[in-house]
């Protein structure tokens, strides 16, 4: 098992660690902009990290502005020469990891700061007024958009489908959104942490059938930031280095009509890749931070992912020796301030250090857990990116 930079494609270059992490505020916070909430994340992860941040020669950041990491490095005061704004939707910060990671190994780079920040509960009113305006009927859309097929339709489509092709119920589909609350309950920093059932779930107001209410994610603001640095920072730092084993992208459709099957999800090749480049399995995965902004999204994520076979899903969701999965809360219930694939290498590498806020898994011989997984996913299934990372 070896990290990244020491793998046949890494090749040539350095081990990679994450030194730093932390969150901004989040939840409700009126009185923070966007920039504000990037600056506190990034502040806080370099506090974090130990280290000066003179050594940051890397940013990676998006959904802000036309020229996001030009825009936060000249907020934050920094003069990177090496950036990155990629924008493949939620899946976007797993990508980003793994460029900046695959940089940090070739030399180009030694240290790089991901972050983010949005205030995405606090302009919904605005968002409202211009959603027409960013999904007007052109390109791929055009064919879409006139029938009213919105991201939740999207995804609820899928969900119908996979629910024909395997049986999957809803009540499967509803556990998932009350054990990522259960989670919350443990996390002082979730937004919502009152305990919620199966019946709450399948109550609630339809949004998108099958899709009630808490079938989908919460709407909050808030920021986060990841310091990614080189093998030869890591006696520096002020805590136990987190080492990216390995990494894996991909893509699919965005036109519906494209998508070749509802019921299986890019993350199926993303992991794939991931797993192997990593040189380990499924079953040695301690716990898992799956982006949810949708049930279903948890449910063929782990699916896709191996740790259940297709179509189990349901019944593995269920099961109480499933993988830990949503520590923190989750999208469902702790934050979603609209892309939330950074919060999840947070919460793993919190996970692997024993800081988490809320539910801390240990493994069965009550050590920390060893391994640690990330899987995001952008647009209506149309992107995947998987890291994996480990103590060791």
């Amino acid at each position: 098992m070896t990290a990244i930079g020491t793998t046949s494609r890494g090749g040539r270059g350095r081990r990679v660690a994450v030194a730093g992490v932390a969150l901004s505020d989040c939840g409700r916070v009126d009185e923070a902009t966007p920039y504000a909430l990037h600056a506190q994340a990034a502040r806080r992860a370099l506090a974090d990290s130990g280290l000066d941040r003179s050594l940051v020669d890397g940013v990676a950041s998006a959904g802000l502005g036309t020229l996001a990491p030009v825009e936060i490095a000249e907020y934050l005061g920094l003069r990177p020469t090496w950036v990155d704004s990629t924008t493949v939707g939620g899946a976007t910060w797993e990508v980003m990891a793994a460029h900046a990671a695959d940089a940090i190994a070739a030399g180009r780079a030694d240290a790089v700061l991901l972050v983010y920040g949005s205030t995405a509960r606090a302009d919904i009113k605005a968002r409202r007024r211009t959603a027409n305006l960013s999904f007007g009927a052109r390109g791929p859309l055009q064919f879409e958009v006139p029938y009213g097929h919105t991201l939740i339709a999207k995804y609820a489509m899928a969900a119908r489908r996979h629910m024909h092709a395997y049986g999957t119920t809803l009540e499967q589909l509803a556990e998932v959104a009350v054990r990522t609350r259960a989670n919350a309950a443990l996390n002082p920093e979730a937004m919502f942490r009152d305990p919620i059932t199966v019946d709450d779930v399948l109550s609630g107001p339809m949004i998108a059938d099958p899709f009630t209410t808490l079938h989908c994610c919460i709407r909050s603001d808030g920021g986060c930031a990841v310091l990614l640095v080189a093998e030869e920072y890591v006696p520096d730092t002020r805590k136990a280095p987190v080492w990216i084993l390995g990494a894996g992208e991909h893509t699919s459709h965005t036109t519906m009509s494209a998508w070749e099957d509802f019921t299986v999800s890019p993350a199926a090749v993303s992991g794939r890749l991931a797993f192997e480049r990593a040189g380990v399995t499924p079953a040695d995965i301690d716990v898992a931070e799956i982006y949810d902004a949708f049930t279903y999204m948890t449910l063929v994520t782990l699916e896709d992912l191996g740790f259940c076979g297709k179509g189990e899903g349901g019944a593995y969701v269920t099961d109480t020796s499933a993988v830990p999965f949503n520590t923190d809360g989750g999208g469902l219930s702790a934050c979603h301030p609209g892309m939330r694939g950074l919060f999840l290498l947070v919460e793993a590498v919190r996970q692997l250090r024993g800081e988490a806020p809320g539910l801390q898994v240990r493994r069965p011989d009550g050590s920390l857990p060893r391994l640690a997984l990330a899987s995001a996913t952008g647009g209506w299934f149309c992107s995947a990116a998987t890291l994996i990372l480990s103590r060791t």
